[in-house]
């Protein structure tokens, strides 16, 4: 136990050091190379810096989590703290275990992060702030189809939850039945409701004696039940980033239209199964360092490890963003990588725990 809370507090210790540097030179580096294109208010400007460290964040927290046991491992071997706890009876696997524990515990935390945040749209709000000076861009010629219906936006704003210059088109049996003209629609109750609208309705039966189309006008209309203005515009802009609920929801939306799934699923995997390679990765590259200086080179393990790292880290990205443009599966882009290094660090942890 004294040697579980002595790691655990230096490897936390080291975590933050290590996320908090690499986030401020992110952030930094960005702002200093578009200072030029921040034309804004001071009060946008904090928001975009904010939104661009969580971004940062996002993106760096697992590699930071890595780096951060390489720094606990050395500073242990420097101090002979290590020597000493294998001196008094301690394992491998023991020494291992704060490691293990503390990462998933921030993974888990991460992931929840996701799910009770716009954690994962971070970026997207922050070049929209930049280019738009807003944090959501109108969405623009949305056309989607919904049921027996096909729907066209003429503008729709994510953020007042909004859409302007509307058409409905309702067909049976392949034929047009009647169009839906409205100016504006606004969201809430999970549905859309319409102040006033005009219904142009089709006569059955098109020929010289028919009455021709019919135009009335209804109050007070809902369609499109369960069409979250977010949801929508990730899922028609074809954006990746979505948030837990957004991608369950489009995932289940679009599951159900029969419509390809492949971006939604890669969201998905990107936010449950990527960031597990990291007690994975800990685990293989642990049991590579020796117990003391005599054994090793510090500096050229530390090197070894942290460009190893970095490959890993880079090859499992690219794969991410293959798989969210379906260049290549999800399952082969995001789920093969990280099962394999788990099987990888399961091997070493029985081997080494066997071994003890």
């Amino acid at each position: 136990m004294l040697a579980f809370k002595y790691i655990a507090f230096h490897y936390i210790r080291y975590f933050i050091i290590i996320l908090t540097a690499l986030v401020l030179f992110l952030v930094g580096f960005d702002y200093i190379g578009g200072a030029e294109k921040l034309d804004i208010s001071a009060n946008l400007l904090l928001i975009y810096v904010v939104y661009k460290t969580f971004y940062a964040i996002d993106m760096l927290l697992p590699l930071s989590l890595i780096f951060a046991m390489i720094s606990t491992k050395i500073f242990l071997i420097r101090s002979n703290a290590l020597v000493s706890f294998y001196s008094l009876g301690y394992s491998r696997v023991d020494i291992l275990k704060p490691f293990v524990a503390v990462s998933s515990a921030v993974i888990i935390l991460f992931i929840s992060l996701h799910a009770i945040s716009n954690f994962a749209r971070a970026d997207e709000m922050a070049k929209n702030i930049r280019k738009n000076a807003q944090y959501l861009s109108p969405t623009r010629d949305l056309f989607f189809t919904y049921k027996d219906k096909f729907v066209y936006f003429s503008r729709m704003l994510p953020l007042q939850e909004s859409a302007e210059n509307i058409r409905v088109f309702s067909f049976i049996d392949n034929s047009l039945k009647e169009v839906l003209v409205a100016s504006s629609a606004r969201y809430r109750n999970d549905a859309w409701y319409i102040d006033a609208a005009d219904i142009i309705t089709k006569p059955e039966d098109i020929s010289f004696d028919s009455l021709g189309m019919r135009v009335s006008e209804q109050n007070n209309l809902e369609i499109l039940h369960g069409f979250r203005p977010k949801m929508l515009d990730q899922v028609y802009e074809g954006k990746v980033d979505f948030t837990i609920r957004d991608a369950i929801d489009a995932y289940m939306l679009l599951k159900e239209q029969n419509i390809n799934t492949s971006i939604v699923k890669s969201s998905l995997y990107k936010i449950f199964v990527y960031p597990l390679f990291v007690p994975s990765l800990i685990v293989i590259i642990f049991f590579f360092v020796p117990v003391s200086v005599r054994f090793l080179n510090v500096t050229l393990f530390s090197f070894a490890a942290i460009i190893s790292s970095l490959v890993v880290w880079a090859i499992l990205f690219t794969l991410i963003e293959l798989s969210s443009h379906k260049t290549i599966s999800s399952e082969l882009g995001i789920i093969a990588p990280a099962f394999l290094l788990f099987l990888v660090a399961l091997r070493q942890w029985r081997t080494y725990r066997l071994a003890t």
